[in-house]
């Protein structure tokens, strides 16, 4: 049976999630308007709310309601301590965990991938430069994931923290080579800070 109008729309349209093909799409949509309206309503809400006040930090860019993020805001966290994460979720991850990180953060949203296009202009590693440069950093740690884009992005970022006298690490993993920061546990997470390495 194929769909169309409103069901085929709301089927396609969750099909944007990460892992929910046509199947899982089809599935949630039934459920939603057969079991779980006040649900489904209550996503769409809390979806648009999200959408409509929810932006990225003037200094870190990660997600936020404000202009800065509870973390840059936090006048006792060490602003010399600089890590540098590929995306929102990775903040959140490390901010969560019992990692003992009083430091602040860089997003950079995404990593270097000259097949995908994505150099050091969409990253905007010149607003990462300009951190390095304003002589507040005295370490950046290193937190991309250890695929060979975020190895790659990491070099990148050492010779650049390098040119300013800034010290870098990498922090240590207790993970698979190409698996995704945000997915692992908070105590290895903590065990990672603890274990980080000059680069």
């Amino acid at each position: 049976m194929s769909s169309t109008g409103a069901l085929g729309q709301l089927m396609q349209a969750l099909r944007c999630l990460p892992g929910v093909g046509p199947k899982s799409a089809q599935r949630m949509a039934f459920h939603l308007l057969q079991r779980n309206r006040p649900g489904a309503r209550q996503l769409a809400e809390a979806l648009l709310d999200a959408l409509d006040r929810i932006g990225h930090c003037a200094e870190c860019r990660t997600l936020t309601e404000g202009t800065l993020c509870p973390v840059c805001a936090n006048p006792q966290r060490d602003r010399s301590l600089l890590c540098v994460v590929e995306t929102p979720a990775e903040v959140h991850a490390i901010d969560q965990a019992a990692t003992g990180f009083q430091g602040v953060f860089f997003v950079l949203h995404g990593r270097l991938s000259p097949l995908d296009g994505i150099g050091p202009d969409e990253l905007r590693l010149d607003l990462l430069e300009r951190r390095f440069q304003s002589g507040e950093v005295k370490e950046a740690i290193l937190a991309t994931n250890t695929t060979v884009e975020g190895e790659a992005t990491a070099h990148y970022i050492h010779a650049m923290a390098r040119r300013d006298g800034i010290r870098t690490s990498r922090i240590a993993y207790g993970m698979p080579f190409g698996g995704e920061l945000e997915y692992v546990d908070g105590t290895t997470l903590a065990h990672a800070f603890k274990g980080r390495r000059e680069f």
